[in-house]
């Protein structure tokens, strides 16, 4: 089954203060991208709302490669770093990552990339 591609990010500004999150589905002939935001919340919040968000609109697939320029986002997932906060979105993301193959790959904020960059300005849109 092929790997599913998603960039996800999250924005907020002053942090804690009004946030937004993206994400970026890219399938071979077209791309989804959404977002949205909160009026008070933090940054992690955001990066780990736009990742939940993205596992729940594309549930339907099985395998994803979720680029992230969030340490804190992977190294939670992934079980290299205690999740010491956000305990109701941790249990969020395990509801929906249940059964399903999820890798990350990091990528360096504002270096250039493509989709990195189109997903910073989704989640800066979102807390706008």
């Amino acid at each position: 089954m092929a790997t599913f591609i998603v960039y996800t990010d999250g924005s907020c500004s002053p942090n804690p203060g009004r946030g937004g999150w993206g994400f970026i589905g890219i399938f071979p002939d077209c791309e989804i991208h959404i977002n949205g935001g909160l009026k008070y919340t933090t940054n992690n919040v955001m990066e780990m709302t736009a990742v939940i968000e993205a596992l729940k609109e594309f549930s339907f697939q099985k395998n994803f490669l979720i680029y992230s320029d969030s340490m804190y986002v992977i190294n939670c997932a992934q079980g290299k770093w205690q999740r010491k906060k956000n305990q109701d979105l941790w249990k969020e993301y395990d509801r929906y990552a249940n059964g399903k193959n999820i890798k990350f790959k990091w990528v360096k904020g504002h270096s250039g990339d493509k989709y990195n960059e189109l997903v910073d300005r989704l989640a800066k849109n979102g807390a706008e």
